[in-house]
């Protein structure tokens, strides 16, 4: 066994017989770097159920000594520079849980199909070009997630009747340019998201699938333009009626008298003309143009360099804890009615646990407009000089706040399997060893966030809110911060036009986060701006620059070239 002088965290692990053990951050990182890897002590763990090693960039490779964790039921390694995983995971029988994102791999072991347990895959934001075959032989699977890499097809076997739990499949922002008709067989599938793929149509099959209760398929160019235009701006059932009807013929829709298809007798019955093509053209026309005005409005209100716009000022100390931020103003979001801010919530959270990998790569914050007092300062301090009155508590010192929250994740621990980590956990692991802890203070001197903790009570927001202030911050890049806000950002959009749509009436009192501070009736306005009139049931985007402490820009969003892939679901006014 190796020495376990700088392996701490180990040695106690071995002497408690403890099952569970989170290695992450840079403090890690510089040990694995010193000793030329990972300790193999650790493999001699044998009662581990759970292991985690995370955000180690000097991490490359896993020994093949893994093997002997045969107990291991729920494996991160995530947020390395992985480049390969062994062969030998297949031996871990055991395993539910695997988790390999943001790493550099390029392949995954065929091994990874012989886990009959496995029911959590996640392999996102690596370099990926194909998924192993023979997948169907994790009849437990449930949850498979391969967004950004570069896959363009799913294996043969993966459409199969034996992955008949198979509920969520995670698959944007790769080249995925076929999906079978026999996406049918999943007959479990609840969520489906292949946005940002090269898919040019969707099987009519896919209808079939009865649980299903999500589909994203923006972001592809297809075939059907009708369709396409329905994939940015409706629902999924919409988009299945469309598809059970058999779209423009295309698909099964209603068989005529003779056993054919309802649109082939029609083309009998109706030969085209040039009349005929002429009037279809121009119909082509109305339908783009019908398109674009079905499109929801963003209006992008360029304040970003006037005297009294916002900014936000980041501390030099900030960068070795969490240094890259994004921040926005949105106007015009209506939460008043029904369910909307619940919607929002609802949405947010999501984002958090999915794109934002449980807020270990990002963290979203959203504010009252009316209730900050600028200007803001990103800033890091010291743990004990750190107070904040969290999201339903009373004022506290981050010290004591961590202890109550590591408290309470543990008491989730012991009321569930051990294997379920809460994701509160998770982030709480990622300010271990920090010497300073980021927070985001106003005016007054108030921390009024503090990433990936909490928001502050002070200024939550609640169904009198019309504007906000969207952060966000990472540790990861600032390219990750902006690619979080802008699929905020077209959520917001999209949750504008549902509430816009179903009429909700208004309800009283708050929502998912207890009562909310009441509304002014006049709000403030920043001096020296005007209120802009905002589209209906559309918003308005207000940028946010952030300088560093000698005023020197450091970002501005939204920039031109923020919002990439939302051409087709955004009209976008500058």
């Amino acid at each position: 066994m190796d020495d376990l002088e700088d392996w701490p965290e180990i040695e106690k692990a071995a002497k408690e017989k403890r099952r569970e053990l989170v290695l992450q951050g840079a403090l890690v990182d510089e040990r694995i770097l010193s000793s030329g890897g990972l300790t193999t002590a650790i493999y001699s763990l044998k009662l581990l159920n759970y292991l985690e090693v995370a955000q180690c960039p000097s991490l490359t490779e896993i020994h093949e000594d893994i093997k002997y964790l045969t107990n291991l039921q729920s494996l991160f390694l995530c947020r390395n520079k992985l480049a390969s995983i062994p062969n030998v995971i297949g031996s871990i029988k055991s395993l539910k849980v695997l988790d390999l994102s943001a790493n550099n791999l390029t392949v995954l072991p065929d091994e990874i199909t012989q886990l009959p347990d496995l029911n959590t895959l996640n392999v996102s934001c690596n370099s990926l070009a194909c998924l192993p075959e023979g997948l169907s032989r994790c009849t437990k699977l449930y949850n498979l997630n391969i967004s950004k890499n570069n896959i363009t097809r799913f294996p043969a076997d993966f459409y199969s009747e034996r992955l008949d739990l198979l509920s969520i499949v995670i698959a944007y922002d790769n080249a995925i340019d076929d999906l079978s008709g026999d996406v049918s067989k999943l007959s479990a599938l609840k969520h489906l998201d292949l946005s940002n793929n090269k898919l040019c149509e969707i099987p009519f099959n896919l209808s079939d699938c009865s649980k299903l209760k999500e589909v994203n398929f923006k972001g592809n160019k297809f075939k059907d333009k009708r369709l396409e235009k329905m994939v940015n701006g409706c629902q999924t059932k919409s988009i299945l009626d469309y598809l059970r009807a058999g779209g423009r013929g295309k698909g099964k829709g209603k068989q005529g008298e003779d056993g054919g298809d309802p649109a082939e007798s029609a083309d009998k019955k109706k030969r085209p003309t040039k009349k005929n093509n002429k009037k279809r053209l121009a119909d082509d026309e109305d339908e783009d143009e019908d398109g674009e005005l079905a499109k929801m409005v963003v209006r992008i209100l360029h304040l970003s360099e006037g005297p009294t716009a916002l900014a936000v000022t980041v501390m030099a100390n900030v960068k070795e804890v969490r240094p890259y931020l994004v921040c926005c103003v949105v106007k015009g979001m209506n939460l008043k009615p029904g369910n909307a801010l619940k919607r929002f919530l609802m949405a947010q959270t999501k984002l958090h646990d999915e794109l934002c990998v449980r807020r270990t790569t990002a963290t979203i914050a959203t504010h009252d407009l009316q209730l900050l007092k600028s200007p803001l300062i990103y800033d890091a301090r010291p743990p004990a000089d750190l107070k904040i009155t969290p999201l339903g508590r009373k004022e506290v010192c981050s010290v004591e706040l961590m202890r109550v929250l590591l408290h309470e994740a543990s008491e989730q621990r012991k009321q569930k399997k051990r294997q379920n980590v809460s994701g509160l956990h998770k982030y709480l692991q990622l300010l271990d060893g920090k010497e300073l802890y980021p927070c985001l203070v106003d005016a007054d001197g108030h921390v009024i966030s503090f990433p990936p903790i909490t928001n502050s009570d002070k200024t939550k927001i609640s169904r009198t809110t019309r504007e906000l202030f969207l952060e966000v911050t990472s540790s990861a890049s600032l390219q990750t911060c902006k690619d979080v806000m802008d699929t905020l950002i077209v959520k917001m959009a999209e949750l504008n036009k549902i509430t816009a749509e179903r009429k909700e009436e208004a309800a009283g009192g708050s929502d998912g986060e207890g009562p909310g501070p009441p509304g002014p009736e006049t709000p403030d306005q920043t001096p020296g701006e005007q209120q802009p009139e905002e589209e209906e049931g559309g918003l308005v985007i207000q940028q946010v620059r952030t300088v560093d402490q000698q005023g020197n820009l450091k970002v501005v969003y939204p920039s031109k070239t923020d919002l990439p892939n939302a051409e087709g679901i955004l009209r976008i006014l500058w």
